[in-house]
């Protein structure tokens, strides 16, 4: 199973034609969000990261629970510890945003796909469980490197940018575990 974020990061990140159409359209009927392969907007950036974080969040409380492998529940634990610090960042670099006082963050609500993977997960135990979390923490942390990578280097609202510069590091941290539990766990 593949993860992906939210519809507007699928866009981003798969470089979608009609995505990247309209972020070239300068006329003042164009409507969508800025996405293209080296940017993000900011309503895009701040619609996504709340549901991502809220899955990594939900899914490595089931892993904490379910998994049978203690490095899978060490990374889950380390994974609430830091995905909370991200929410809170989160909110502190949206209060400070000079262009975020018009964009309504996503709730913590999940979206239609994340809600499916995390069924998947609660229906899954043993081995298979700690394979799906892990596939779904890989796959997931690629995404948010990128997502993050794009708006650190092109995003419009500084203290959103210094937000994704600031959790970048700790999201290439994850990656990499989430890689090496892969590494272990394979054909287990």
């Amino acid at each position: 199973m593949r993860m992906l974020l939210p519809l507007a990061a699928v866009a981003l990140l798969a470089g979608a034609p009609a995505a990247i159409a309209q972020s070239n359209d300068t006329s003042p009927d164009a409507v969508g969000p800025m996405v293209t392969a080296d940017k993000v907007d900011t309503q895009t950036f701040v619609a996504t990261v709340p549901n991502a974080n809220e899955f990594e969040i939900q899914s490595s409380k089931l892993a904490e629970e379910k998994s049978a492998s203690a490095d899978v529940k060490a990374f889950a634990k380390q994974m609430l510890a830091d995905h909370t610090k991200v929410a809170e960042d989160f909110k502190a670099a949206l209060s400070q945003g000079q262009t975020t006082a018009s964009i309504k963050p996503a709730g913590p609500a999940l979206q239609p796909r994340e809600q499916q993977m995390l069924g998947d997960l609660k229906e899954a135990s043993g081995k298979d469980f700690d394979q799906k979390y892990i596939k779904m923490q890989t796959d997931a942390h690629k995404d948010a490197v990128a997502l993050f990578s794009t708006y650190a280097n092109s995003g419009d609202d500084p203290a959103i940018k210094e937000f994704a510069k600031k959790e970048l590091p700790v999201l290439k941290m994850h990656e990499k575990h989430a890689k090496d539990l892969a590494v272990a766990h394979q054909g287990s």
